[in-house]
C-alpha cells in the first residue's frame, strides 16, 4: 500500500469513473485500474462495485476511503510542518474565494503577489460559503475568503476589510432619481438577485426585509453579479453590488450607483482557516498583501455602516 494508491481510490470515488479518475491523476486508465486492483488484492476486499454505472463504492470501501483521506491529509500536514519550520513559501496553497468577491479582489493582489514571490503556488477556486466551510473542515483547502466570521468551533477568521453594499440601478428606474436609497424603496419585482446559497443574496434579502423575489428572479435566477450589472446597464431593473466592485467602474457606470440610507449594509470579508492551521508564513503574507491592495478606508467599519 502506498500514497499513490490512496490518491487513486479517492479519485475513483470522487469521479465514479476509472477513466475520469485516471485523467485527473494524469495516468493511463490501465495503470490506475491495475494499482487499484493491487490494493484490493492486498486488502482482500472490493472497494468498488464495477458492475454499476456510475461506479459505486462498497460498504467496506467507504470505510477504507475515509481512512485514506485522513492518511493523505496527515501526510500533507507533515510537509506543511517542514515548510513552516523552514519559513518556506513553496508548495501548493489551496485558497477558496466567494464568487461575489473573487472578480474584484483577485485582480488587485494576485498578479503583484505572484511576481514578487515566484515560489508561491496559490491554487484559487471559487466556492460559495457552505462548500468552503465544508472543504476547510475536511482539509480539502487551506484557507477561504468568505463574508463574516465563521461560527464553527473548528475554524477561526481574520478580518481583512469591510465591504459596503450599494444599489445599482437602471436609468429608467425610480431609484435612479434618488440620491440615497431606503430599504422601503426597493421593490423585489424589479430586482436581480443571485440564486439561493450565496451569502450575498441572503444578507441583502434580510436587510431589505424581502420575503421573496418575484418577476426578475423567476425569469433569471442563476446569473452572476457581472451578468446582472450588464442587465441594469441595458436599462433593465436593479441589483446590489459590493463596494469593491465599484472601484472598477467607469464614470458612466458610477452614475448608476446609489448608496443606502444609514445604517448602510456592510459585510465583513474574512480570511478563514482551521484552528490547527500550520502554514502561517503563507497565510500572513496573503493577509498582508490583500489588505495593502484595498483602499485604507475599507479596513475599518465607518460611521453609519452596519454589518449584516
Amino acid at each position: 500500500m502506498n500514497f499513490q494508491q490512496l490518491e487513486y481510490i479517492l479519485a475513483v470515488d470522487e469521479f465514479r469513473s476509472f477513466a475520469k479518475a485516471a485523467k485527473y491523476c494524469h495516468v493511463t486508465q490501465p495503470t490506475l485500474s491495475m494499482m487499484v486492483q493491487k490494493l484490493e488484492e492486498e486488502l482482500d476486499i472490493k472497494l468498488f462495485d464495477r458492475s454499476s454505472l456510475p461506479i459505486t463504492t462498497t460498504r467496506a470501501g467507504k470505510k477504507v476511503l475515509k481512512q485514506a483521506h485522513n492518511v493523505l491529509e496527515q501526510a500533507e500536514r507533515i510537509k506543511a510542518i517542514v515548510s513552516e519550520e523552514e519559513q518556506s513559501l513553496k508548495g501548493p496553497f489551496r485558497l477558496a474565494i466567494l464568487p461575489t468577491i473573487a472578480p474584484y479582489l483577485l485582480p488587485r493582489f494576485f498578479r503583484p503577489l505572484s511576481e514578487k514571490y515566484p515560489d508561491l503556488d496559490i491554487r484559487i477556486m471559487e466556492m460559495k460559503t457552505s462548500p468552503s466551510i465544508e472543504a476547510l473542515q475536511n482539509g480539502e483547502i487551506d484557507a477561504a475568503i468568505i463574508a463574516n466570521m465563521p461560527t464553527e468551533p473548528q475554524l477561526q477568521g481574520k478580518l481583512l476589510f469591510y465591504d459596503e453594499f450599494f444599489v445599482y440601478t437602471a436609468r429608467n428606474e425610480k431609484l435612479f432619481k434618488k440620491e440615497i436609497v431606503k430599504t422601503a424603496d426597493v421593490s423585489s419585482e424589479r430586482l436581480w438577485l443571485l440564486d439561493e446559497g450565496h451569502c450575498f443574496r441572503d444578507q441583502m434579502v434580510r436587510f431589505c426585509q424581502m420575503e421573496k423575489v418575484k418577476l426578475h428572479q423567476a425569469a433569471y435566477n442563476l446569473g452572476s453579479l457581472e451578468t446582472f450589472m450588464r442587465m441594469v446597464e441595458g436599462d433593465d431593473g436593479v441589483t446590489f453590488i459590493p463596494e469593491l466592485s465599484t472601484l472598477q467602474l467607469s464614470q458612466q457606470q458610477k452614475e448608476l450607483v446609489r448608496p443606502f440610507a444609514i445604517p448602510r449594509p456592510t459585510r465583513e470579508i474574512v480570511f478563514t482557516i482551521r484552528r490547527d492551521f500550520i502554514r502561517n508564513s503563507v497565510g500572513n503574507l496573503l493577509i498582508s498583501q490583500i489588505q495593502k491592495s484595498v483602499p485604507k478606508e475599507m479596513l475599518t467599519l465607518k460611521a453609519g455602516q452596519i454589518v449584516v
